[in-house]
């Protein structure tokens, strides 16, 4: 069976390059039939906070990236690792180094200095005498000294190393804290990933790490190395472009659905379709379309994306994500038409959450004031005809619906022989409060008769006022 896995350190938030790493993981498994793996790779103990942790679920969560397996963590498997360890010391493959800080600083200048490339040059590799005093040693992996490492990678082509290019790696500090390098290949050998799809960052790592699959007697999996993620001005995204963690545009009032469409497209197309469901990206996905160039984030590009994924969704599940920015504004959600139906209303007419809560905040609480400019132009004395006649037609109205509220309007426009606009817009500014609104039939049947009469009760008011001023 196909297995992925996203292995996030919980050293900092879940940010937009890991969503995207995660992303093409889960789909590929998706698409495959396969199962996709969650571990959380927490072996720097100085590092690693629960916060973090608690970061990367909420965000996978709330992304809807779900998983098969886990969430594994690594510190609860470090008798696993020390078994492997003690198995490469079995083989032959694993030895004590007692190099200092010191010792290894002095070895890489004297490299520089002779213009060698900087490694750790083996000299504990064979170390056969007493133990120095008073230094604990690290635990180093003997990489194979001839030979070449055959990356055959499914994003970057086959990418070929020669072994001599390699140091022995750290596989177990100090303290006996197993490393990186060491606890990826032991977890994905036990856990039976099949495809590792990461940043290309980690391109480094992998002939090490296949090394050490072959040495501890695990099956290789494919490797596939996605291109960085790019801020506009060019470098590699990072909080200073914007928001540090992807729970931050949950907050900006921006869909889940629409930030993966926006990732997804972050480095893979498919012929020219900008604006894909979930079920399309797991239908139409393939590695073999991912760009081996980065890519670089625009948060105008992703705003219209997610403008797209308003328009196209249910109004219920609009409602859900609404819900929490209209209380955040002071609504109660009992006070008023069902979010659904405004979220229906609104939804042409936003970008965001954010921008639709602020439009919605008049269906559900009463203003004391009406907009200063909006009143200015359109609560004039020349509006109160209008408005008196249309409180008397939608008063009488028993069916308050929005065609029998655009027939009022219609009728009172044609009773003072003026345009739709010198009765609509005064009308929309008493029951709104502002200058702008979606259709103001439909927006008058959501408000509710009562209200909408005591409000333009108010704009006589204001109207009156103004008069005597």
């Amino acid at each position: 069976m196909i297995r992925t896995r996203f292995a996030p350190s919980p050293t900092g938030y879940l940010h937009i390059g890991g969503v995207r790493t995660a992303l093409f993981s889960w789909l590929y498994a998706k698409k495959l039939g396969g199962e996709f793996i969650l571990r959380i790779e927490d072996t720097d103990l100085e590092r690693s906070t629960q916060e973090s942790v608690n970061a990367i679920l909420e965000g996978m969560s709330w992304l809807g990236l779900d998983y098969d397996q886990g969430p594994f963590y690594q510190t609860h498997r470090f008798e696993r690792y020390k078994e492997v360890i003690d198995l490469l010391f079995e083989k032959g493959l694993a030895y004590y180094c007692y190099a200092t800080p010191d010792e290894l600083d002095e070895m890489r200048e004297a490299q520089k200095a002779a213009g060698e490339k900087p490694r750790y040059d083996g000299r504990y590799r064979n170390f056969n005498g007493e133990a120095p005093e008073g230094i604990k040693p690290v635990i180093r992996f003997k990489n194979p000294e001839e030979g070449e490492v055959v990356i055959n990678d499914q994003v970057k082509g086959k990418v070929v190393i020669a072994n001599k290019e390699l140091d022995d790696l750290i596989i177990a500090r100090s303290d006996g804290t197993p490393t990186y390098n060491l606890t990826v290949v032991v977890d994905d050998w036990d856990m039976g990933v099949t495809h590792v799809i990461r940043g290309d960052d980690h391109l480094n790592n992998t002939p090490r790490q296949i090394n050490l699959y072959k040495a501890i007697g695990a099956e290789v999996p494919k490797f596939s190395h996605i291109p960085m993620v790019l801020g506009e001005d060019g470098s590699r995204l990072s909080k200073r472009h914007g928001a540090v963690s992807v729970l931050q545009y949950k907050e900006q009032g921006f869909l889940p659905e629409a930030l993966l469409n926006y990732l997804v497209r972050l480095g893979w197309s498919y012929r020219d379709q900008e604006i894909f469901t979930i079920d399309q990206m797991i239908e139409f996905f393939d590695l073999d379309s991912v760009n081996s160039s980065p890519s670089t984030f625009n948060t105008e590009k992703l705003t219209w994306i997610n403008e797209q994924h308003i328009k196209m969704a249910k109004a219920e599940h609009l409602s859900r994500h609404l819900a929490p920015f209209v209380t955040e504004l002071g609504c109660d959600l009992n006070n008023g038409p069902d979010l659904a139906d405004v979220a229906d209303l609104l939804r042409d007419r936003a970008k965001t959450f954010v921008e639709m809560a602020n439009s919605a905040t008049y269906f559900y609480q009463d203003f004391e004031e009406f907009e200063a400019g909006a009143a200015k132009k359109h609560l004039r004395p020349v509006a109160e005809e209008p408005l008196q006649l249309l409180f008397n037609k939608l008063q009488s109205l028993d069916n308050w619906q929005s065609e029998a509220i655009h027939e009022a309007i219609q009728a009172a426009a044609e009773e003072l022989e003026l345009g739709m606009g010198k009765v609509g817009m005064p009308l929309r500014v008493a029951i709104t409060g502002g200058g702008q609104s979606p259709a103001i039939d439909a927006t008058a049947q959501l408000i509710g008769q009562k209200r909408c009469l005591e409000r333009i009760k108010m704009a006589l008011a204001f109207i009156e006022k103004r008069k005597e001023g």
